[in-house]
């Protein structure tokens, strides 16, 4: 890695204040736990002025019951996520989810709204400044050409957040605040499919908190990674599942680590109303294969992330299913 470029830190007591911030400097970030920016700023994957610090923001920090759901602040930590007991009782996914990101270390300074925007991840991009060079930079920075789809216009760098699966199939929705005000919108709307500008936010804009919903359905979260600590799922799936007595009422399935985006897959109501068997199995793996298009952004190839997401899929929805309307979290 290269040396850190030099920068100012603000902290800001407000979010007001640091929305005045971002406006006032252009060349700036914000941060919170820093686990994927500075990493990229160390790559010479960016150099900002000013870094504006959002942990000391109060109301980024609250987690707290509402309606019968729960909301989430953007500032709260991936550690605080794992071992709350409302988040591990009635939301089970996101604490497993949580508990799936990095080394202890990590979780304790990720925050969730970090892990919502972490930036899109590929294998010609996250590398040291002198080999991007060497190799003529990429689209997604400096570059001309996506080395993934080189006759391609759009960059196919992956998004391998763990957390916004898990949200997706709870039907989280977001608040953002900028100089424009402030709006509220369902979770996949914040995500773009094209790596290079893969989030929904002006240059002012901030995500400062998550609500979840009341009466979640039973869900659960698993991740395929070439290690079994640390490192970011090569494909990871989160699944909802309402069953009665093994028939299937209600269904998400939601993906990370293969596409631009996290996403909710399409279709699955043609597998509501039926038990899981081997024809159920067989149209779930189509409708993977039709929407899950993981490209050469990894180690791993793309066809084995693609048949590890759909076998993800199907072991999950196949434990939930034989829970009834017991919550699981992870398999």
């Amino acid at each position: 890695m290269e040396i850190l470029p030099r920068f100012d830190v603000l902290r800001p007591a407000s979010l007001a204040a640091a929305i005045e911030a971002r406006r006032r400097c252009a060349a700036s970030r914000f941060i919170a736990g820093g686990t994927d920016l500075m990493v990229n700023l160390r790559h010479g994957l960016g150099a900002p002025e000013t870094l504006i610090d959002l942990r000391h923001i109060a109301e980024l920090r609250l987690l707290s019951k509402e309606n019968g759901g729960i909301t989430i602040g953007a500032a709260v930590t991936l550690a605080e996520l794992a071992a709350n007991p409302a988040i591990g009782c009635d939301y089970p996914a996101i604490a497993a989810a949580a508990r799936a990101v990095g080394a202890p270390a990590h979780r304790e300074a990720a925050t969730l709204g970090g892990n919502l925007c972490l930036d899109t991840r590929c294998l010609f991009y996250n590398r040291s400044a002198w080999w991007r060079e060497a190799n003529g930079f990429c689209l997604k920075h400096q570059g001309e050409t996506c080395h993934v789809a080189p006759t391609g216009k759009r960059c196919h760098a992956a998004y391998s957040g763990d957390l916004a699966p898990a949200l997706l199939v709870y039907d989280a929705t977001i608040e953002i605040a900028g100089r424009a005000g402030t709006r509220r919108i369902p979770l996949a709307d914040l995500y773009a499919e094209d790596g290079a500008a893969h989030l929904r936010l002006a240059p002012d804009e901030v995500l400062v908190r998550i609500h979840l919903p009341a009466a979640p359905w039973p869900a659960a979260y698993a991740k395929a990674r070439a290690r079994g600590a640390i490192d970011f799922p090569q494909a990871g799936v989160a699944v909802a599942l309402r069953a009665e007595a093994g028939w299937i009422t209600g269904l998400r399935v939601a993906f990370t680590g293969t596409n631009a985006r996290p996403f909710l897959l399409a279709g699955v109501a043609a597998l509501e109303n039926t038990r899981i068997d081997a024809a159920w199995r067989d149209r779930l793996t189509k409708l993977v294969q039709k929407q899950v298009s993981p490209m050469r952004t990894t180690l791993l190839a793309a066809q084995y992330r693609r048949r590890v997401a759909s076998a993800l899929a199907q072991r999950l929805a196949a434990a939930l299913a034989g829970m009834g309307a017991e919550n699981h979290g992870s398999v």
